[in-house]
């Protein structure tokens, strides 16, 4: 699912139009990029968390020449399915 088929589904889904819905997931997007900036998690009790993960400097390998390269220290973006989502996703019923 891509965002216009986002979009149209949560337009349905609440029965706004899909500018408002645009609009909500737009700020959603934003809401979540500024915390997790920030360093904060954000949990969607039975959802998911987001949160930022530090990766740490290594050493790695330019593929096409085998040259040895340094990489460094970085933070990435990243979800933890909830339990209610995991459950959903594997067929369980609750």
């Amino acid at each position: 699912m891509n965002r216009k088929e986002l979009i149209d589904a949560l337009a349905d889904k609440t029965g706004s139009s899909k500018a408002d819905a645009d609009r909500t997931i737009g700020a959603l997007i934003e809401i979540v990029t500024g915390a997790l900036k920030k360093g904060d998690n954000v949990a969607l009790v039975g959802f998911g968390t987001f949160e930022v993960r530090k990766r740490a400097a290594r050493t790695g390998r330019n593929p096409a020449t085998g040259e040895t390269l340094k990489i460094k220290a970085s933070k990435a973006p990243a979800f933890k399915a909830g339990a209610t989502l995991k459950a959903a996703v594997n067929g369980a019923k609750k």
